[in-house]
């Protein structure tokens, strides 16, 4: 199947920009290899597409292979009538290689027609039926100058009757847009205006339409139908027809018509099958295997690191481009700069290269090469983007929610896993659906399954409610929930799949953000101990969740106890040497230090400067910043015992001086409040590379300047990037 921005390029172009479909350069002197090119593509046509009937545009497809069968007699004719291919005229050539761009054209858009989603075809009717009708206008003024006269002892009167007739028949012919397939258009446009004026249709009206009409058959029909409107969506972004949110609302119309019409039934069956599953998509990656040992993939296409082909390109800061499996992997693995180039990356964010994935699949679809891309790519996560939601959009999926909320009250166990699968999906963009799916009651079905045996049914669950948490109103709904909170960290604790156990910790981070809520949290029994361990020993993104929730709750003083009980201040010391966590981890010890006890809890623990050194050396700005901000709250609350292992450590007087040159506003503050400590401790003599530490910076002990930049840092000052996406797959 071409893809949909090729496609649509035909009506925007004359000549289509990719190479595949330019006329053949290299059979600019071999008429006789033009002609069999020519008879060959035209009879593929034939062959792959006259016993396969579109489910629209039936009769412009009709008429166009008629064209195109009768383009494989006149070159049939020619090829067979014995005369050399040498002895045609120059005119003749330019008419075929003219050809030979109108075949091709002809079979995108026959093969758009033929693989196309049947209600992507219906709504892109009336443009559809303009490409047929431009490519009819394109043959007919082939024709008009091809010189038939040339043909007198090439072809029989049989053949040049036709040709004639074909001829007649082009000039006359008009844009054709079949009344019932528009009817079926307008009608879909009925039905989601139906459904945003808040009339939502019946199940008779719905089952007459997608099944009876459409011939949508079952709940699989439907998901195929669904990813295919998405992916318009991810491959067009503005550049379409309908809109973004207009093609939202048909979505979440099918999404809804899925579940009314065809039940949870083919679901659950495909979850009790779920090994079967996965090895015929193994089948196909050996298929695909077997291809590349004779296929030469393009230089291109292929990821630097794995040297394999692409499946879910994605561009990184410095503007290489990698596969998002085999980057992320590089990146958790601790590195910070490009495998490519090595230069350091600015940021860690990972943009999908579509324009290169459009055309890895189209190389894949000439190839006959088996795509598989990763299951969430585009259609699940964060290459799908989230378009404004229309009233129609926001409707069906409240009627959905409610299908969705019946099941898990009434489902089987395999139904409440689906359910939870689906508000797990459509919480996860738009502060709407995330508001509209708590108030709808879901949250107390969702903490039941939290203590499921199914694995998929907890996972779902709880990424469901961490999903809906990031809406503000949800953290009180969830945290007044009897006994959510317990079953959140109970999955943390003992979750069953690795994934479970860190969207628990990251629901803990959402919760956390509400001040009231975190002294609740680190009251949960196993909470802090749990976080700790999954810091200490988790997964890299395991880790980044764990820090990122004892951050936010350690920035409640009343938890910095207990977080010295329960082991998190020696996880957050182990952290600092973890380059993925180490700012947050120090960003929470610069907080929990400003406290007698964490400073003193933390002055006892000999990695602790040590760590902070580190960071001061080689973190992040910001890293660089939260470490002299907790060094200089040792030196402050930590004692005399613990303010000398601080001014004895080794470079660092150097590091104060570079970050006081160097570093951001707040580590400029920090660094020139820590050299006055040197001073007050009776250094005043320190000197690095012969500069005076502190020259300029006005140390002394009675200026205003200072006497500001003594002054206690708030929570506020600690400095740490943090972000959670919420679809966390």
């Amino acid at each position: 199947m071409a893809s949909a921005a090729i496609f649509s390029s035909l009506r925007r172009s004359r000549s289509p920009s990719l190479d595949a479909f330019l006329a053949p350069v290299h059979l600019e002197n071999d008429v006789v290899g033009l002609l069999k090119t020519l008879s060959t593509v035209a009879s593929d046509i034939i062959n792959s597409f006259s016993d396969k009937t579109p489910s629209f545009q039936k009769r412009n497809t009709r008429s166009l292979l008629r064209k195109v069968d009768l383009f494989v007699v006149l070159l049939d004719s020619v090829r067979n009538s014995g005369e050399s291919g040498s002895n045609l005229p120059s005119t003749v050539v330019l008419c075929f290689k003219e050809l030979y761009l109108l075949l091709y054209r002809s079979k995108i858009l026959l093969d758009y027609c033929t693989y196309s989603s049947k209600l992507w075809l219906l709504l892109q009717n009336p443009s559809i039926s303009g490409h047929f009708h431009d490519l009819n206008q394109e043959i007919s003024t082939l024709l008009d100058v091809l010189p038939m006269h040339e043909f007198n002892c090439l072809i029989n009167n049989d053949v040049r009757e036709q040709i004639d007739l074909l001829q007649k028949q082009s000039v006359r012919d008009k844009l054709f847009i079949d009344p019932h397939d528009e009817m079926l258009r307008l009608k879909f446009f009925r039905l989601l205006n139906e459904i945003g004026d808040r009339k939502i249709p019946s199940f008779e009206e719905f089952h007459e339409f997608f099944v009876t009409e459409l011939g949508v058959f079952d709940s699989r029909a439907c998901r195929v139908e669904i990813e295919f409107l998405e992916e318009q969506i991810v491959n067009h972004e503005s550049d379409l027809e309908p809109c973004a949110s207009v093609l939202g609302g048909f979505i979440a119309m099918i999404r809804y018509c899925r579940f009314l019409l065809f039940g949870f039934e083919e679901d659950e069956v495909e979850i009790a099958m779920g090994k079967r599953v996965k090895r015929g998509k193994k089948r196909g990656l050996i298929s695909k295997e077997i291809a590349d040992t004779f296929i030469t993939i393009p230089k291109d296409f292929c990821c630097p690191i794995s040297l394999d082909l692409m499946m879910d390109p994605v561009i990184i800061s410095t503007g290489q481009t990698f596969d998002r499996g085999s980057i992320s992997r590089w990146i958790e693995e601790g590195h910070s700069t490009c495998p490519k180039t090595g230069q350091a990356l600015v940021h860690k964010k990972l943009v999908p290269n579509r324009a290169l994935r459009n055309l890895i699949v189209q190389w894949c679809m000439a190839h006959k090469i088996p795509y598989t891309p990763p299951e969430n790519v585009g259609l699940g996560s964060e290459s799908f983007p989230a378009a404004p939601a229309s009233r129609a959009a926001v409707e069906a999926n409240k009627a959905t929610v409610r299908l969705l909320i019946q099941q898990l009250e009434n489902g089987s166990d395999c139904g409440k896993a689906i359910a939870a699968r689906e508000i797990r999906f459509l919480a996860k963009t738009g502060r709407e659906n995330r508001g509209f799916i708590a108030e709808s009651g879901v949250i107390p079905h969702l903490k039941i399954l939290l203590s499921s045996q199914s694995p998929t049914a907890q996972e779902n669950a709880v990424t469901a409610i961490l999903n809906l948490s990031i809406y503000d109103k949800n953290k009180t709904r969830i945290m007044e929930e009897d006994g959510c909170l317990r079953s959140i960290v109970s999955v943390l604790k003992s979750g069953h799949t690795i994934e479970s156990k860190e969207n628990a910790a990251a629901t803990l981070f959402s919760l956390s953000a509400v001040h009231d809520y975190k002294k609740q949290i680190a009251d949960e029994e196993g909470a802090l101990s749990t976080l700790a361990c999954l810091l200490r020993d988790g997964t890299p993104r395991g880790k980044k969740d764990a820090v990122t929730a004892l951050f936010n709750l350690s920035t409640h003083t009343a938890n910095c106890e207990k977080m010295i009980e329960y082991g998190v201040v020696k996880a957050l010391i182990e952290a600092l040497e973890n380059e993925t966590v180490a700012e947050e981890a120090a960003g929470a010890l610069a907080l929990i230090v400003r406290q007698p006890i964490g400073a003193e809890a933390v002055g006892n623990e000999e990695k602790a400067v040590i760590g902070l050194i580190g960071m001061m050396r080689c973190g992040t700005p910001r890293g660089k910043e939260n470490a002299v901000a907790a060094l200089l709250e040792l030196c402050r609350r930590g004692g005399a015992d613990t303010t000398e292992r601080v001014l004895k450590a080794p470079a660092l007087a150097g590091l104060i001086q570079s970050l006081l040159f160097t570093g951001t506003k707040r580590a400029r503050r920090k660094a020139a409040s820590l050299a006055r400590v040197f001073q007050r401790c009776h250094y005043d003599s320190l000197h690095y590379n012969g500069l005076r530490l502190g020259l300029g910076y006005g140390f002394a002990g009675n200026s205003t300047t200072t006497g500001n930049l003594d002054s206690g840092f708030p929570a506020e000052t600690v400095s740490v990037s943090m972000s959670m996406s919420v679809s966390v797959s």
